[in-house]
């Protein structure tokens, strides 16, 4: 099963539109739409029951829930609009909430996380108004991938200057949706 994180505040969203590009080749989904997921950031409150929850072993508690669809889902297909340099925040919130040890992670005799995940390929789609800078946003959740949840592959699959003046976004979208076939195709 393929859990798709849909991170794109506006209804009309090209982010959105590339990243179904990806959906439509791997089938099967659970959508989640952060901004209407019940997602608050951690606060004191909310980190003290945490920990209590952790202490007794309770991974099982609903409050783990979104970590446990994480850690389950054959592919991840996140899609987030190029934002101020990173992603709209309610991704990061997102990731606060799944990041449970023992679920998504655990330590190893080293000291060092070890990933629980399933998944062996996350698709992290965007697009940007300008030029895109990798290193933050999908730079970000590809080192999260690969050192912490244990994901074997992270993909970018981007959009970008599609606001510069002089650039034809739709030619760049088609272009870019072209890419998601020939990926699937090789």
């Amino acid at each position: 099963m393929t859990l798709y994180i849909d991170c794109c505040a506006r209804q009309i969203s090209r982010t959105r539109r590339l990243a179904r590009a990806v959906l439509d080749r791997l089938g099967e989904r659970e959508e989640l739409y952060l901004y209407k997921e019940n997602l608050s950031a951690l606060d004191d409150k909310r980190l003290s029951e945490r920990e209590r929850l952790l202490a007794c072993g309770a991974l099982d508690a609903p409050e783990f829930a979104y970590a446990r669809q994480w850690a389950n889902a054959d592919n991840i297909v996140i899609a987030a609009p190029y934002w101020d340099l990173s992603f709209p925040s309610v991704l990061k919130t997102y990731i606060e909430n799944i990041y449970i040890t023992g679920i998504v992670s655990r330590y190893g005799e080293d000291g060092r996380p070890v990933g629980l995940c399933r998944a062996d390929r996350l698709y992290y789609v965007t697009t940007a108004g300008g030029p895109l800078d990798e290193r933050y946003g999908y730079g970000y959740i590809k080192t999260l991938a690969a050192d912490y949840f244990g994901i074997k592959e992270a993909v970018l699959i981007k959009a970008e200057m599609l606001d510069v003046v002089g650039f034809d976004a739709e030619e760049i979208m088609r272009t870019a949706i072209d890419g998601v076939s020939e990926l699937f195709d090789k």
